[in-house]
């Protein structure tokens, strides 16, 4: 199950900012029929308002009104939306996410996941390094899908501290039927909103999107 960080977003400022508003426009409105009723009282009886001119005045500030209304909606809709994507994005931080993108390596053994194709005899688990350069090719079972590579070169020495990917090349034959990228728990180190997905970086330097993660755990 996925441990939640909580992130508290301040909402006092935006409640006492539309309160304040709404208390102008209150003030507002009264002033405006008093000078409206003072206008009313002091015209030239001889030649008096015209009425509509009262109800084009009594639009205009509705409309004002109105809008200033819709304003502190939007204002508080927006800090509520804001605070809610404070806390998935918060959610996501330091969790383990497995996922089909570059891993760290620290020297230690990582536990690769993929599986080989159903009519395959064969089977390779490719590791390449952030360059791209094949630098390990390990046969393993195609009927296995959970793997461990150890990280070291012909001599056992450990290979460097870096950013690797890992593929699983599988045969029938020695046709090869296709080359399937394989899923490693990486740690997320940051999250953000983008164009309305949630967009994970890993330890690695990946960005990969939410959605394709298909494991998580809690960080180490």
């Amino acid at each position: 199950m996925m441990t939640s960080v909580n992130s508290t977003v301040p909402n006092a400022a935006p409640q006492s900012t539309g309160t304040s508003q709404s208390s102008a426009l209150t003030s507002d409105f009264e002033t405006f029929l008093r000078m409206l009723t003072a206008q009313a009282r002091n015209q030239d009886p001889l030649e008096p308002l015209d009425s509509s001119e009262y109800a084009s005045q009594l639009a205009q500030f509705s409309m004002v009104e109105q809008q200033v209304q819709t304003n502190d909606l939007l204002s508080s809709l927006a800090v509520a939306l804001g605070s809610v994507n404070l806390d998935q994005l918060a959610g996501w931080v330091g969790m383990d996410v497995q996922a089909t993108a570059a891993f760290r390596f620290d020297t230690q053994p990582v536990a690769i996941s993929v599986h080989a194709e159903p009519t395959a005899d064969k089977a390779i688990m490719v590791i390449r390094d952030a360059e791209g350069t094949v630098v390990d090719q390990i046969p393993v079972p195609v009927d296995e899908n959970e793997f461990v590579w150890a990280g070291v070169d012909d001599a056992g020495d450990p290979m460097p501290a870096g950013s690797y990917s890992a593929s699983l090349q599988s045969y029938n034959g020695d046709e090869l039927l296709a080359e399937n990228p394989a899923a490693v728990y990486s740690t997320v180190v940051a999250a953000q909103m983008e164009g309305g997905q949630i967009i994970l970086t890993l330890d690695s330097g990946a960005e990969i999107s939410a959605d394709k993660v298909s494991g998580i755990r809690a960080g180490a």
